[in-house]
């Protein structure tokens, strides 16, 4: 039972006429069928309200959202695949040179890179072939040879790094 349904049976006692001594029996009274069901009736009326408010509630809540929605002057347009499709071979026919052009020129540019490292690896072996081992007296110009070659080591070296990077680039791009 709910709170409605627990009714105070007892009146004020002002109502009494005979003083609460009388009528002390009567808080366990049971209420009349009639009252019963007024109670009942009373209760559902109060659940369906209740049920209606927050139904009503749940349906206005977002309600300034709504407005701002529907006051919005901007309007969209659903697109069909057939015209996504269109749009997406043009932006493939227009980007696609460009790619290729720029593949081309990476391709160019890593084959002299390759040319470059070729030429300074035959002058590397050549260098390394004159002089096989400077001894301690060897003159400046062996020396000097000496200093060369390793200074075209050290070039030769980050040359091949920046081939590599240059080969990680294309494929990059190609992907």
């Amino acid at each position: 039972m709910s709170r409605l349904s627990r009714a105070n049976l007892k009146g004020r006692e002002s109502v009494f006429a005979g003083g609460p001594d009388l009528y002390r029996g009567d808080i366990q009274a049971t209420c009349p069928p009639s009252l019963e069901e007024c109670v009942m009736i009373m209760e559902d009326c109060c659940e369906q309200a209740y049920d209606a408010q927050i139904l009503l509630h749940n349906g206005t809540q977002d309600l300034r959202r709504m407005n701002r929605v529907l006051q919005s002057q901007r309007v969209y347009l659903l697109v069909g695949e057939d015209t996504v499709r269109k749009y997406k071979t043009d932006l493939t026919d227009e980007i696609e040179p460009a790619i290729n052009e720029l593949i081309e020129l990476a391709e160019q540019g890593l084959k002299s890179l390759q040319k470059k490292e070729a030429v300074l690896q035959t002058k590397v072996d050549t260098a390394q072939s004159r002089t096989a081992r400077p001894t301690v007296g060897a003159p400046a110009s062996q020396k000097m040879e000496a200093r060369r070659l390793q200074m075209l080591t050290k070039q030769r070296e980050a040359l091949e790094a920046e081939v590599l990077a240059l080969e990680e680039e294309i494929n990059a791009m190609e992907r």
